[in-house]
């Protein structure tokens, strides 16, 4: 039974700082992606950084030089580091990770961030 269990989420001031990590327990095999989302009430759930297999990144417009995302392949954990955080960015964050066979979803990490 695969688990994704993301940790880190919290308060912060803006232009703070917070480190999300999505640790996953159970065998997952043939990782194509690995990716952080988030979602506020009454929105759809946006990709806010996503890495490939082989390591490309690619960010939402609205958080590029500011997040950053990486992986430990070895542990299948990824992680998201969050600079200069906005009150824009409060949302519950979501870790994704796909497969040939199928997408695993954490439950989410709320973050949120004062003005």
């Amino acid at each position: 039974q695969v688990q994704l269990v993301e940790s880190g989420g919290g308060l912060a001031q803006a232009g703070g700082s917070l480190r999300l990590s999505c640790a996953t327990s159970g065998s997952i095999s043939s990782i194509n992606g690995m990716g952080w989302y988030r979602q506020t009430p009454g929105k759809a759930r946006e990709l806010v950084a996503g890495i490939s297999s082989i390591g490309l990144t690619n960010y939402a417009d609205s958080v590029k030089g500011r997040f950053t995302i990486s992986r430990d392949m070895a542990k299948n954990t990824v992680y998201l580091r969050m600079n200069s955080l906005k009150p824009e960015d409060t949302a519950v964050y979501y870790c994704k990770i796909s497969t040939m066979r199928m997408d695993y979803w954490g439950k989410g990490t709320l973050v949120t961030v004062s003005s």
